[in-house]
């Protein structure tokens, strides 16, 4: 479980194909304090660390994670948002993120606002009931707050420090971002359904 507050960044330093599956290994300041097994989250991806040396880490991606998410683009040289597991001891400064996730969405414009930034998204419309006016959503990772909410888009805004340290000034129109819900929506939904399907 996660919030949704990055931690650190990482540089993808190497990419190797497995079967079906891909391997990275990735350069990071947060790399030598990871142990192995824990899960970690890679632009909002849940993976679990295989291996340490030094400053950098290896994970792999399975087919699932790779159809559901940007991961399929990842290269060498990329730089991701990196944030170890929360800890249940202190403030949760973000929201309850799972690193699970949901859809991979296209960037629609990225609009700078004197000192800050605003950038559009177009998500599929099956999604919509999850996308509510001032709700959180991740987006590679991050915790933000969606507004002007339409049927297949959203916006948010995001601060200097996000911008500064994060990939988002990276993203483009035209990029690919990974997306996961609020989980208590999703939640919320599914109650919702079999409330009607039982009765």
């Amino acid at each position: 479980m996660f919030t949704g507050i990055i931690e650190s960044q990482g540089k993808i330093v190497s990419v190797e194909n497995q079967g079906a599956n891909k391997t990275f290994w990735i350069e990071s300041a947060i790399s030598s304090r990871l142990k192995i097994d824990e899960s970690l989250s890679h632009n909002g991806i849940c993976l679990t660390i295989e291996e340490i040396q030094n400053n950098t880490h290896r994970v792999t991606a399975i087919k699932e994670t790779i159809d559901k998410t940007n991961i399929e683009e990842w290269k060498q040289s990329d730089i991701i948002n990196l944030e170890r597991s929360m800890l249940m001891n202190g403030r949760i400064d973000g929201h309850m993120v799972q690193g699970h996730i949901d859809t991979k969405v296209k960037c629609l414009e990225r609009k700078e606002m004197n000192g800050s930034w605003e950038f559009t998204f177009e998500f599929n419309k099956k999604f919509a009931f999850l996308v509510i006016e001032k709700g959180s959503i991740c987006i590679n990772g991050v915790s933000l707050t969606a507004f002007n909410v339409r049927n297949k888009k959203f916006t948010v805004a995001i601060i200097p420090y996000t911008f500064e340290h994060t990939n988002f000034s990276g993203i483009q129109k035209g990029s690919t971002v990974n997306i996961e819900f609020d989980i208590i929506g999703k939640y919320v939904t599914r109650i919702t359904e079999l409330r009607k399907t039982l009765g």
